[in-house]
């Protein structure tokens, strides 16, 4: 007869769980991003008709939208199942994935800090190709309305970049009524008025360029957002800590875990 000794090593019941809880939320986040991008593309008829999405004329935010919600509901499936389950394969998968995310983030913020110049070329580059597309895609649309709103910034560098869409053209040969304006998101609001006007843009850098301060935002986007940063560093920097101490505790949790179950292996005679 052959008595076998067993070690002591077991999974641990908490981390198991953790782990669990804390992939749940990203599995069902992922789902509720996943769901708002496909509902998104659903409105402008793109599910029905896949091709569009190779003709998008600029920056859709539902891609961005779509790729953040898969990443998500991958990892946040990959986490549940491999605790549950106890599977190192999942388990070293999510773990994985998370230390190359938390890897990629850490880089760009370096480089993005190095090579300043570089990110703002891009950034101008980027925000120049979108006001040409701005009629073309809503979503687009709503997001630069909301950044010029929001930051009471018109244009890149500043309104006369709307040259560069066709419809606020000043000196194409466009019907448009829109020529020679403004989108309504750069217009200083009046306390006053509770319904937003969309017209208050209309040929506005026809006028006097004095006359503008009072009526839209004269500072690009840009140069906003540069002025931004700085007035808000330690928001910035506390989001960022927050989100690299989540993805480390999830790293922790995944680590032990594996450790756990490679233990428990380890001492089971075969």
């Amino acid at each position: 007869m052959h008595y076998y000794r067993y070690s002591n090593a077991e999974v641990s019941c908490l981390y198991k769980y953790l782990l669990f809880s804390y992939n749940i939320v990203f599995w069902l986040a992922g789902v509720a991003f996943l769901g708002v991008g496909l509902w998104a593309w659903s409105e402008k008829g793109v599910l029905s008709d896949l091709s569009k999405v190779t003709h998008l004329p600029g920056f859709d935010p539902v891609v961005l939208v779509l790729m953040v919600g898969g990443v998500m509901f991958i990892l946040g499936f990959a986490g549940c199942v491999g605790a549950l389950r106890e599977n190192i394969c999942l388990l070293k998968f999510f773990c994985g994935a998370i230390v190359l995310i938390f890897l990629m983030e850490l880089t760009v913020a370096v480089l993005a800090f190095l090579f300043q110049d570089w990110v703002r070329d891009r950034v101008k580059e980027f925000f120049e190709n979108n006001i040409k597309s701005y009629r073309d895609d809503i979503d687009l649309q709503n997001l630069i309305d909301s950044l010029q709103k929001i930051n009471h910034c018109c244009g890149a560098q500043g309104p006369d970049d709307w040259d560069l869409n066709i419809y606020f053209n000043c000196t194409s040969d466009s019907k448009s009524r829109e020529r020679c304006g403004v989108p309504f998101s750069c217009c200083v609001p009046d306390p006053a008025q509770k319904v937003v006007n969309t017209q208050c843009g209309y040929d506005i850098r026809g006028q006097n360029k004095v006359k503008w301060e009072n009526l839209i935002f004269t500072k690009g986007c840009i140069p906003a957002l540069e002025a931004w940063l700085p007035r808000n560093i330690y928001i910035v920097a506390g989001i960022f800590i927050a989100i690299s101490l989540l993805q480390i505790f999830g790293i922790f949790l995944a680590r032990t875990l594996i450790s756990d179950i490679e233990a428990v292996k380890a001492g089971y005679p075969f």
